[in-house]
């Protein structure tokens, strides 16, 4: 057994470990990052979009220098039915405001620059390493195990993602229920970046973010993704876990009816398929988040719970990277008391109740459950891709009234529905 002692040990090298890392060497604290993928972002597969804000602050113009694709200056959302997408283009200058700013990043380049930034900093990074379990002593964290070899610390934050089985196994937090997580299946296609500027119409290193929903999902809950990076698209599908095994059909069936939509594929036509991979991703919002700090350890990321799907928007590298700071920011205040009890570290959820991040995940509380309707991925598509045929399609008869037509696909959608979600989904939102 070792006995050095650290004054922190991090489990997990993404970017809330990273970020704790980075801020606490910048403090000349000793710290070590532990990551057990062969390098930080291995096992990251996310579609990649990072909002600038969080890191932003810690490293001044980090994008100069950080291994970031495209930054977005376009924002499309399409409702899809088997045949048909409507779609809404939102672009502006307003996007790629400074500080207001967010970026396209392929998680294995950009989580291993992070991870290294902590590295240069000062702390002692590691990968390829799996910690078992953690240690305590006195009811209280002490370090963790790796592979028989005990390591001790002041402090232990766990960032190792959505399944925190060391936290579970020793009971610091509730077990994450199928209900809570969605499982999100990527693939990363090569185009040049000439070909991916012309299809979405992009120029230089600007970047396109696109959502889709619809009944590609085979009517259960989940949606679609895209992200243009420099010279390849991100291109994923996210399914509810709990309600995988009521469909018939498989995520590899739902992902070809996906990539092969007549919106979808044009776009990645000729990409040569680089990666294919999949992650279980934190779905519940604040309802998700259970113990986040006690004697002797602290958790942040996704493995709070720290995520944010608003179906027009999803958020979690600017949460974890945000998390990932006040975190250390509570071990610094908890040293220069020497003390690292429950009580001290109570500090990191009060700072996280000040942060944007409590604040938006307690204001989109009630998203999750209004997502969970099976109508926004079957009647609401359909709906919608009805009213817009009966506006373009021209068929040499006799003119209706437009509302008329309306109202007809709004009476099979269910007018009593819409009114009903209608109120729900403003009231979420």
């Amino acid at each position: 057994m070792s006995e050095d002692k650290f004054d922190v040990i991090i489990v997990g090298g993404g970017p809330a470990g990273s970020t704790a890392a980075y801020v606490l060497a910048q403090q000349g604290l000793e710290v070590l990052l532990i990551e057990r993928g062969n390098y930080a972002g291995a096992k990251n597969m996310t579609g990649g979009r990072l909002y600038a804000h969080c890191l932003e602050k810690l490293i001044p113009n980090f994008a100069a220098e950080a291994p970031v694709e495209r930054r977005v200056v376009k924002e499309r959302i399409s409702m899809m039915t088997d045949n048909d997408a409507v779609t809404m283009s939102y672009r502006s200058p307003r996007l790629a405001v400074a500080g207001n700013d967010s970026y396209v990043v392929l998680r294995g380049k950009f989580d291993r620059w992070l991870f290294e930034k902590a590295e240069a900093a000062g702390a002692i990074a590691t990968t390829g390493i799996k910690a078992d379990q953690l240690i305590m002593e006195n009811n209280r964290v002490a370090g963790v195990s790796c592979g028989g070899e005990i390591m001790k610390a002041d402090v232990v934050i766990l960032a190792d993602g959505v399944n925190s089985l060391l936290a579970e196994q020793a009971g610091l937090r509730k077990r994450v229920l199928p209900s809570q997580v969605s499982v999100g299946v990527k693939e990363t296609y090569e185009l040049p970046a000439k070909v991916i500027e012309d299809r979405f119409g992009l120029t230089g290193n600007e970047g396109a973010a696109c959502l889709f929903a619809g009944s590609f999902t085979n009517g259960q809950v989940g949606g679609g993704f895209l992200y243009t990076n420099k010279e390849s698209l991100s291109v994923g599908l996210v399914l509810g876990l709990q309600h995988i095994g009521e469909s018939n059909k498989t995520i590899e069936d739902m992902f070809a009816d996906f990539t092969s939509h007549p919106e979808i594929a044009p776009l990645i036509k000729d990409g040569k398929l680089l990666e294919r991979s999949g992650h279980a991703v934190p779905e519940a919002g604040i309802s998700m988040v259970s113990a986040l700090y006690g004697d002797g350890f602290l958790i942040c990321g996704d493995a709070a719970g720290f995520c944010l799907n608003l179906g027009y928007m999803v958020r979690g590298i600017d949460l974890a990277v945000t998390s990932g700071e006040l975190a250390a920011r509570a071990v610094l205040a908890a040293k220069e008391k020497r003390d690292f009890s429950t009580e001290s570290l109570r500090i990191y959820k009060k700072m996280l109740d000040e942060s944007y991040i409590m604040n938006d995940l307690s204001l989109y509380k009630n998203v999750p459950a209004f997502m969970e309707n099976p109508r926004m991925f079957n009647q609401y598509p359909a709906m919608v891709s009805g009213i817009m045929a009966d506006m373009f399609v021209i068929d040499g008869k006799p003119a209706v009234p437009l509302r008329k037509k309306a109202i007809k696909h709004v009476k099979a959608a269910g007018l009593m529905n819409l009114i009903k979600d209608g109120l729900k989904g403003m009231t979420a939102i």
